[in-house]
């Protein structure tokens, strides 16, 4: 009887190791953005908006949002359902802005994070 419970501690302790492992796997599969670049171009009216996330599986791991707000108002809300293969990708959008605005461009990974940035126009 002693065997089977010290057989049945050590199942349940490798197994538990073993889901630890998996968890912590996915999550280091998933990722904020590593980096987010505005630029604006005041003639064009175009933001563009560059975006480094790597990911390995681009269908499932991705950027599904990016958000753009202007002096604090939300302008633009962009929804994805993929990313480039290319770890670095750039949108750019129609946002019209005078100089001294403030534009700030959120990218939102499908699984894990975001990054914010923002930038003054004219400056």
């Amino acid at each position: 009887m002693k065997g089977l419970k010290k057989d049945k501690a050590i199942f349940i302790g490798v197994l538990m190791l073993f889901a630890c492992c998996l968890i912590h796997q996915a999550a280091s599969l998933a990722n904020a953005p590593q980096d987010v670049k505005l630029d604006y171009d005041a003639k064009s009216q175009m933001l563009t908006v560059t975006i480094t996330h790597k990911t390995s599986f681009p269908n499932f791991h991705y950027i599904k949002k990016v958000e753009i707000t202007k002096n604090g108002n939300i302008q633009s809300t962009h929804q994805y359902k993929n990313q480039l293969d290319q770890a670095t990708f750039t949108y750019s959008y129609n946002i019209p802005a005078a100089a001294g605005e403030t534009l700030e461009a959120t990218a939102s990974c499908s699984l894990f994070g975001s990054r914010t940035v923002n930038l003054t126009v004219g400056e």
